[in-house]
């Protein structure tokens, strides 16, 4: 069994009100959260994952309060992605050995599996689905497929492979290989950035396409997707279908990650993590 140690921190990080970056026609400073991190995530209900340079997991909510702390974070290594799309449903994977870690919302471990021990021998990207459950890509069949708690198989997508050969924007001999996988309003949404993305229904059917190409951080919520390319956010509405761009402004530079979300526009340097209102 995995064993994992958990505090209870009521410990609060002090948000700074300093910014490299002066305010312009989109971005508006809102905070700082101060510290040396080497890697940040933020969920729906605008909880932020940080990983401390003591290799913590750590989830702040917005206040600044640490409301949980996961200590065995390298257990298997360095994760290979933190999924937090359900704030009660937070997966690590770790791809180099194929285990999946499952925490609640305390960062206690909820499960532990091995998925190479699930016949998934290739898998890049996993997911919390909408129901509670968990979607994963197999890359080595092109399909994505959804298991219980209990690794057993509940539904899985025909091969991505050959749908990409009818679609438009997929580049020619070349096969889907998505670096995200997303659930979004009982919508199951690839991302490869050669091709754009795959979207699937709830039951892994096959929907519709859309050729963005070459975003990076890619998230989606609140009926919009955000994405990243060179100096530009790219936002788009799901549901108007509108597209538009912002230009970075010059003061955002030398950052380790930058991701959009809530509304918000976070950028994690080598100090802090600094947050922004997009307007």
């Amino acid at each position: 069994m995995f064993i994992t140690t958990l505090f209870f921190a009521v410990s609060k990080i002090t948000f700074s009100q300093n910014s490299d970056v002066s305010d312009n026609d989109f971005f508006v400073f809102k905070k700082k959260i101060p510290g040396n991190f080497s890697y940040f995530n933020v969920d729906m209900l605008n909880n932020v994952f940080l990983i401390s340079q003591d290799n913590q997991l750590l989830k702040l909510n917005e206040s600044g309060d640490i409301v949980a702390v996961f200590n065995e974070l390298m257990k298997f290594g360095k994760p290979s992605l933190i999924d937090v799309s359900n704030p009660l449903k937070i997966l690590v994977y770790y791809k180099n050995y194929g285990n999946l870690l499952t925490l609640d919302k305390l960062l206690s471990v909820r499960n532990a599996v091995n998925l190479k021990s699930k016949n998934l021998f290739s898998v890049r990207s996993v997911a919390a689905s909408y129901d509670n459950n968990i979607w994963v890509y197999d890359e080595q069949y092109f399909k994505i497929k959804k298991f219980d708690d209990q690794f057993n198989l509940l539904l899985e997508s025909p091969d991505i492979s050959l749908l990409a050969e009818n679609i438009q924007f997929s580049a020619q001999n070349t096969q889907p290989s998505p670096e995200q996988l997303l659930d979004y309003d009982k919508q199951v949404f690839l991302y490869d950035k050669t091709q754009g993305f795959y979207i699937f229904d709830s039951y892994g059917s096959y929907k519709n396409n859309l050729p963005f190409k070459n975003w990076n951080n890619v998230a989606i919520n609140n009926k919009t997707m955000y994405g990243f390319s060179n100096d530009t956010l790219f936002s788009y509405n799901i549901e108007s279908l509108s597209l538009q761009e912002y230009k970075l402004p010059s003061g955002i530079n030398n950052f380790k990650s930058i991701k959009a979300v809530n509304g918000n526009l976070y950028i994690l340097k080598k100090d802090g993590l600094e947050i922004y209102q997009i307007k």
